[in-house]
């Protein structure tokens, strides 16, 4: 299988069944039932595992994927077996020691499916993603040329570099590229590149040993290391002390480092988790510092400057001092303000001079030269003033210092009021962290499952397979299910569901979420960066990444905006100074102490610092980063700016039946016998068939032919041989030497089995109660009627009335039978079904909807949904769905509630609002700024605008645009959906 599906599974529960109410350690692969493995027979199982391709024919649904998955990893030697029904491919995992792959591909075709082995397996690691911390960026511009860099690199994928966050997201060949090569491509477009991941740090961990003093020592700590299993790369830093491994979690882990380290110098060295690190929010708070300083340095520079230049000279005697001259016509007061400026234009302005070089020397233009240009102008144009001034008996000078370090001053403000609202866009992501508990208590059993030992330790040495303790008002510490206790657990930090879920033996628990009343014993399943909440994170962090389409406007207008705006301050001065010289205005209109050309400078600085294009920069990934925040913490994950994009357009919503407007536990509700039969003998027969398929109304039957079994946990069924699962129609079996057929009315047909018109007036009343009948022959002769119902998700009827009020027309697509997706249809009051769907077909309806001219979202849960997920313009995921479902879906709604439909739909509306206004604003900033500031108003009403205002003005446009976006914080669900809870209705 070229796709690997890991996404959010760990949300669901454990499908297979297989919880063991006592503690497994790492490092065993799976063997055959009851066998007897040394460690040294495991340890050359492991190093000889070995991935077989197969694709796999005939395939139509996720039951089939099952029964396919099921049969092969119930042969010995296998590890590991997945199934994509989509590419009717299945990979697997085996030691060649007990199994080889033409016993596998027997075992495919024996379940009833072609198979055929493909010798060129894809390498999974044929690419891989890294994340760069990229610092420097200052405006769409920068974000581009890095952007640009990137992708012109051979072997680059895909790269996207997101302004906002600061940050690169690159996917590359490993064979072609490596990654001192991408962040040296990043460092020569002028920017310090850190790499904060790779695709390789999926198992990764950072230690710091202490008591290594020479290399010899440090060597052999190496090679014990190496030499354990699941050990896959090494790196040491002596200047740090700290070595980084990478590993496979089913094998070994960070306590068996310690471990090993501790022991190889006999007590003398110490290892522990290297502290700190470079996080989001550790980098945001430095930069923060960083202007914060910057600018208390430059008001105590600017503050003395403004009132040399707009105070002092208005007090007689201060200014009598300030007036007297020293060298000609040079005086004290140009002499301090030239000093005071000197130290805000060089030292606390020096980050714009780097910045604009670094841009003009790889042909780019961003911010930084504006400034630039502007302040220099302002400076060097009064060092001109003052020196002339000096060197005269006759010329009085002029300066403006003042301009240049207050607009200095002012453009640090704004950028420090900017990073801090930043900042607060990725809150949501900070607090998603912040879920996970610092230490954990990890238990010790014995081979009774009997509790040893307790031990307090960090949360990141939790190793898979560890059982863990979690006490009444504790957090989760790991992703796991429960083999001892019960409890309520608070699930709405991850799901969004505010009402605690009860928790016993066998239940699945999230990391992060919080244990409430009961002490629970929990086996470790997902650990580290494979837990489900790190996956949200990097999820939200991924879309967060994510550029929406209309930000290419942004980017579009980025590319001239700069020089643009260069040739528009050259183009003022110029027509100002022209009109001076040749009396174009009256000379009343000059301010007192300046002449035609001081005038002209002033208008042409103003426009060339008013201009801003950070805030267009910014107009779109703050309302994005926001959104999604604000949908992580409803939960519902949109998977970046296009999803959200699109997700306000749709006004067709095409939904799934089973798992989506029904609960997707189907159960038994009516039995009608058609022959003299003993209810019980009937199931026991149905159910010794039905237990080997994977379908839910299979397993809907075997559970309520369990219930004539009350005294016995896990009947054993009578065995059935020749079984035969016929995709689509039902099941076949030879059971106590009666021919069995159970399935639909197709199967009967093709069986020859009679159907009277008794049974099919029954099958028209079942499918009219919204209910699916299940034939069942006994030697070809028709003895009853199984009724299954799937009952609707409360609250489905409002949900699909809402969504009409919003323009929105609801279609029901279903593989089930025409009656019953009829009814259903009817129940929720949508008009349009179409039953009897393949997941091709689902797919076609949806184009063809598409094709009429409406933007199409699908809302879906399994495998047979994803082709129509993939296929609509957005695509939603019901967050118990199938992995294979959310990856393919734009949108995954983990509280499985269908209102969070309307939420997705009204939060992306809400979102696109918002980039519409940031738009508004920036463009029309600079669309009525740049003329103010180029003096339009000056003829008729004498106002003008000082550079330093013009750039206050400027930095005040970023903060402005942020700060809107920021608002989307307050965002609250639709007041209709609170009037559904009042009702009562609760969707689980």
């Amino acid at each position: 299988m070229t796709a690997k599906f890991v996404s959010l599974a760990c949300i669901r529960a454990n499908e297979s069944g297989n919880l063991s109410p006592r503690p497994h350690y790492p490092s065993m692969p799976k063997y055959p039932k009851g066998a007897i493995v040394s460690s040294d027979e495991e340890k050359f199982m492991q190093g000889s595992e070995s991935t077989a391709l197969f694709s796999v024919t005939g395939m139509t649904c996720s039951a089939c994927a099952g029964s396919v998955e099921k049969a092969v990893k119930r042969l010995p030697g296998i590890k590991d077996a997945a199934v994509d029904v989509l590419n009717n491919r299945a990979q697997v995992v085996f030691y060649p020691t007990f199994v080889n792959e033409e016993t596998i591909r027997e075992t495919i075709e024996d379940v009833g499916f072609q198979a055929s082995l493909i010798t060129e397996v894809m390498d999974e690691k044929s690419s891989q993603m890294c994340h760069i911390r990229i610092k420097g960026m200052t405006c769409t511009s920068c974000s581009t040329t890095v952007e640009s860099a990137l992708q012109d690199l051979p072997g680059v994928e895909r790269a996207q570099v997101a302004l906002a966050t600061e940050e690169g997201e690159v996917r590359y060949d490993p064979k072609i590229l490596t990654l001192d090569q991408i962040l040296k491509a990043v460092e020569d477009t002028g920017f310090e590149a850190i790499l904060l991941s790779t695709g390789e740090d999926r198992c990764k961990i950072h230690l710091q040993i202490d008591g290594v003093r020479t290399e010899s020592s440090m060597r052999i700590i190496q090679n014990s290391l190496e030499a354990l299993p699941g050990v896959e790369d090494l790196n040491y830093d002596s200047e740090l002390n700290k070595v980084s491994l990478s590993y496979q979690p089913d094998l070994t882990g960070p306590r068996h480092f310690i471990e090993i380290i501790e022991s190889t110098g006999s007590g003398r060295y110490k290892a522990k988790i290297f502290p700190g690190g470079v996080s989001r929010q550790s980098h945001r708070d430095d930069e923060i510092k960083q202007y914060y300083k910057s600018f208390l340095w430059s008001l105590v520079f600017t503050i003395p400057v403004f009132l040399l230049s707009m105070v002092f000279m208005y007090i007689p005697g201060v200014k009598h001092v300030l007036d007297t001259k020293t060298v000609n016509m040079l005086n004290i007061g140009e002499i301090l303000r030239w000093i005071l400026s000197t130290p805000v234009q060089f030292i606390i302005g020096r980050r714009f001079y780097v910045g604009a070089y670094k841009a003009l020397i790889h042909g780019s233009a961003n911010m930084d030269v504006l400034i630039v240009l502007g302040t220099n102008a302002a400076y060097f144009y009064s060092v001109y003033s003052v020196l002339r001034a000096a060197t005269s008996s006759v010329f009085e000078s002029t300066d403006f210092f003042e301009t240049s370090s207050m607009l200095i001053s002012f453009i640090m403000l704004g950028k420090y009021l900017e990073v801090l609202a930043k900042g607060k866009t990725s809150e949501a992501i900070e607090k998603l962290m912040d879920l996970a508990p610092e230490t954990a208590i990890l238990l010790t059993l014995d081979s009774e499952g009997n509790v040893l030992n307790e031990e307090e330790i960090d949360s990141r040495l939790i190793q898979k397979n560890d059982v863990m303790k979690i006490n009444p008002g504790a957090k989760v510490a790991c992703d796991g299910f429960v083999i001892w206790g019960q409890s309520h657990v608070n699930e709405s930090m991850i799901t969004g569901e505010s009402r605690p879920v009860a928790k016993r033996n066998g239940d699945i628990v999230i990391g992060g979420t919080l244990n409430t009343n009961g002490a629970l014993h929990v086996k470790a399943t997902k650990v580290g960066s494979e837990s489900a909440l790190a996956q949200i994170v990097r999820l939200v962090e991924s879309a967060q990444m994510a550029k929406a389409p209309v930000q290419k406007l942004a980017d579009r207008i980025s590319k001239f905006f700069v020089p643009l705006v260069i040739f528009l301050s050259f183009s003022t001065w110029f027509a100002w100074f022209l009109a001076g010289k040749f009396n174009g205005y009256p000379k009343s209109w000059l301010p007192s102490s300046m002449d035609s050309f001081q005038l002209a400078l002033q208008f042409g600085i103003s426009v060339m610092v008013i201009a801003c294009p950070c805030a267009l920069g910014l107009a779109t990934p703050t309302a994005v980063m926001v959104g999604t925040g604000v949908g992580a913490s409803q939960g519902v994950l949109i998977k970046g700016g296009h999803a959200l994009e699109s997700a306000h357009r749709v006004n067709c919503i095409v939904f799934d039946k089973t798992g989506t407007l029904t609960v997707g536990k189907p159960v038994v509700v009516n039995t009608k016998l058609l022959k003299n039969l003993v209810l019980k003998e009937l199931f026991e027969l149905v159910a010794a068939a039905e237990v080997n398929s994977e379908h839910p109304l299979a397993k809907a039957i075997v559970e309520h032919a369990k219930k004539f079994y009350q005294d016995e946990e896990n009947p054993v069924w009578p065995e059935a041989r020749d079984f035969e699962s016929i995709t689509g129609h039902g099941v076949k079996a030879v059971v106590r030497n009666k021919e069995l057929l159970v399935g639909n009315k197709r199967l009967m047909v093709d069986h020859d089995v009679a159907i009277s018109l008794d049974v099919e007036e029954v099958l028209a009343e079942i499918e009219g109660l919204a209910q699916t009948g299940i034939l069942v022959s006994i030697g070809r002769e028709m003895v009853a009627i199984i009724a299954v119902s799937d009952p609707l998700k409360p609250g489905a009827r409002e949900v699909i009335s809402f969504l009409k009020s919003m323009k929105i027309k609801s279609i029901v697509v279903t593989g089930d039978n025409w009656g019953t997706a009829n009814a259903i249809a009817k129940e929720v009051g949508i008009d349009t079904v179409i039953a009897q769907a393949k997941p091709e077909d689902k797919a076609e309806k949806v184009k063809e909807i598409q094709a009429t001219g409406n933007i199409v979202a699908m809302v879906g849960d399994g495998i047979n949904d994803s082709p129509a997920l993939v296929a609509a313009d957005v695509g939603m995921a019901i967050g118990v769905g199938t992995d294979i479902a959310i990856e393919a879906a734009d949108i995954v709604l983990m509280k499985s509630n269908l209102e969070d439909v309307i939420i997705a739909i009204d939060l992306s509306r809400r979102t696109f609002s918002r980039i519409r206004l940031n738009y508004l604003w920036a463009l029309g900033y600079n669309v009525l700024g740049i003329p103010i500031a180029a003096g339009a108003l000056f003829p008729f009403s004498r106002f003008r605008l000082p550079p330093w205002i013009a750039g206050a003005a400027m930095a005040a446009s970023s903060v402005s645009v942020v700060c809107s976006s920021l608002l989307l914080k307050n965002y609250r669900r639709p007041k209709q959906l609170n009037t559904l809870a009042i009702r009562g209705i609760t969707v689980e």
